[in-house]
């Protein structure tokens, strides 16, 4: 199953070719042959991709993608996206780059774009394309849902592959080159801007297998990027002096696009490597493996000693303590002591119960999508999937939210039955519309592609108010139906005073503290999803990822446990939102790192970009404050419940 896993795109004949295996949904793979019929393809198509993290010094980038002056295909129409890729501002169009199955071709033109020096705008197209250049705007380009990559020398002898490459590039006023530049030593001149108007692209095929029925099919498609000015637009040669553009425009210029094709046969599957991970070489990916095994044996330390302190304190300290209160021999002290007040309702226990009903819906959210994903029904061959996943099912989990808010604010004494469901159903995916409307706002005002259309917008407010909202409403009418959650002590009429705090068991230092060893245990992975999400990387690795997602929730749980425990000693009862904070303080830990990583990894210009990134980075950190805050406190309410249970209290 594993080349299946990592294959196209749904075939016409999927049923056809159903009977020679098990395919994932959505990831049958595409035969190709000389001679097209219903069970193969003639035709290989390659689609320009844009997104709007289109290049890492503008967030807009899809302002631009498609309004610079390349060839364009007018004959057919987009490709139709799903609402994963709407969401993440990908678009697809069609180019007019196509070719024949195992039909090799040398230098085939395929536009010419001339641009007048006495026209005012033909002067704006070439500053635009200049100015894409000199940022260092990049194509992506896919071909059978793959991404065709570019692959070079950098020091050391590594290759390094990435899924796009360069439009130009430009050697500065003191000759020295700027990015893609110093690959040739061609291009030398100064305060020159050079565009790579030819590629040379590389089709890998599989032969298949003739006795299983198995077709061609492709595993690997690179390129080459080459400036080449050409002396005859009707019949280029693709060989000759670099096409050179310069600085001040004063005559007219010519630039034609071409391309040479050519196809290889290679007996092994390579689509596992080529296809699911496009963007980097063996050599950088053995040192990413090995980063993120000494983070995930990082992490399983933590885990170990924070287990073997939770296992010290529940087998030793406490089973001693129990022992002794419950000979009546013995006065009460520490924990013990706040028996009749541990379980006193907290205050703005509305708030909290909303909290952790929305906590509940994204918790759930977030194991079923990674668990999917481990298994590869949502591979990064399938755009979009993953993100379309996780809308829908936060959609149809709206019942476990209003159930879990109902029933925490009725234990909490609440009364105002009807505001606790609206703010459960409106509070956090309001603030989320709202963040994400505004984000969207300045995309429209931009003029950028990547901004969701409108439909869309109203597609998911749909989605919202006519599937999430009822379900949260069923969950909270059953919610409110059971009784409260019956605490094992009663509780005392008049609160017990809370003696002086010593500085580790104060709120705000225990909440500082308590964030630290989660954010340690995912920080890594943190680095890889942010360079998915703004450096146009393939993110491939979810096996690893929901194992960390568990050793996420493994820690947030102890940490949260461990310090609880701590401030009940100190006789400190209020550990309702103690427990939530604690371990829901990581996401400001993500922020920080967010921070860091935008003045760091990305050079950033202008003020729209630097609004987006963090308008989309506040969003991210309020979802996984509520995720890892609900983890903290369940954990924290298992804990104490059970150790209360077991006191004998008249």
């Amino acid at each position: 199953v594993s080349f299946m896993v990592c294959s196209s795109r749904v075939n016409r004949n999927f049923l056809v070719r159903s009977s020679f295996g098990f395919y994932l949904p959505g990831l049958a793979p595409v035969s190709f042959c000389e001679k097209e019929d219903y069970s193969c393809s003639l035709q290989y198509k390659l689609y320009y991709i844009c997104m709007h993290f289109y290049a890492r010094t503008d967030l807009r980038g899809n302002t631009f993608c498609f309004r610079f002056d390349f060839c364009k295909d007018t004959d057919e129409r987009r490709p139709s996206e799903n609402l994963g890729q709407v969401l993440f501002g990908e678009r697809i169009e069609t180019s007019p780059y196509k070719f024949s199955f195992k039909a090799d071709k040398a230098c085939v033109k395929v536009c010419t774009k001339s641009y007048d020096a006495g026209s005012r705008e033909d002067k704006l197209k070439l500053d635009f394309l200049k100015k894409g250049m000199e940022l260092n705007y990049q194509h992506h380009w896919i071909v059978d849902n793959m991404p065709v990559t570019w692959c070079y020398i950098v020091e050391g002898n590594q290759k390094v592959c990435n899924p796009g490459f360069p439009i130009g590039c430009l050697v500065n006023q003191e000759g020295k080159p700027k990015d893609a530049c110093v690959i040739n030593a061609d291009f030398n001149k100064k305060n020159t801007y050079y565009i790579f108007n030819h590629v040379d692209i590389t089709i890998v095929y599989h032969s298949g297998d003739e006795t299983n029925g198995m077709s061609p099919r492709l595993v690997a498609a690179t390129l080459e990027p080459r400036s080449v000015k050409h002396s005859d637009e009707d019949s280029p040669s693709c060989e000759g002096t670099p096409m050179d553009i310069p600085a001040e425009f004063k005559s007219n210029l010519k630039v034609t696009y071409s391309y040479s094709v050519k196809f290889q046969v290679s007996t092994i599957w390579l689509k596992i490597s080529k296809k699911a991970l496009p963007s980097i070489s063996p050599y950088l990916l053995m040192a990413q493996l090995h980063l993120i095994f000494f983070s995930i044996m990082n992490s399983l330390v933590i885990i170990l000693f924070l287990s073997g302190m939770v296992a010290m304190i529940m087998l030793r300290t406490l089973h001693k303590d129990i022992a002794r209160y419950n000979q009546m021999d013995q006065e009460e002290s520490g924990w013990k002591q706040v028996h009749g007040d541990v379980f006193r309702p907290p205050r703005m226990g509305m708030l909290l119960s909303v909290f952790l009903g929305q906590g509940t819906q994204v918790f759930i959210m977030t194991f079923i999508t990674l668990f999917l994903a481990c298994l590869g029904f949502l591979s990064p061959a399938n755009r979009g999937a993953l993100m379309t996943c996780a809308v829908v099912l936060w959609v149809l989990l709206g019942t476990p939210a209003g159930y879990v808010s109902a029933r925490l604010y009725k234990t909490f004494g609440g009364e105002n039955w009807k505001t606790n469901v609206f703010l459960t159903a409106f509070l956090c995916p309001g603030i989320v519309f709202v963040d994400f409307f505004l984000m969207n706002l300045i995309l429209w005002v931009e003029g950028s592609s990547a901004a969701v259309p409108f439909g869309t917008l109203v597609a998911i407010l749909a989605l919202w108010f006519g599937i999430s909202v009822p379900l949260t409403f069923v969950g909270a009418y059953f919610g409110f139906k059971k009784p409260g959650i019956e605490p094992p002590v009663r509780t005392n009429q008049i609160p017990r005073q809370i003696p002086p705090q010593t500085f580790f068991t104060k709120l705000v230092p225990g909440i500082i503290m308590g964030g630290i060893l989660p954010f340690g245990c995912i920080f890594i992975q943190l680095f890889f999803i942010l360079n998915s999400i703004w450096s146009h990387q393939m993110y491939y690795m979810f096996g690893f990822l929901f194992l960390v997602f568990i050793i996420l929730v493994i820690t947030c749980s102890e940490a949260t446990v461990l310090l609880c425990y701590f401030h009940l000693c100190a006789e400190d009862y209020h550990w309702w939102w103690r427990s939530f904070l604690t371990s829901g303080f990581t996401a400001v830990y993500l922020f920080v790192y967010a921070v860091h990583y935008f003045f760091s990894k990305l050079q950033i210009i202008g003020a729209a970009s630097t609004i987006l990134y963090f308008g989309y980075t506040l969003i991210m950190v309020l979802i996984f404050f509520i995720f890892t805050g609900t983890i903290g406190f369940f954990a924290c309410f298992l804990f104490v419940n059970k150790i209360y249970s077991l006191l004998k209290v008249d």
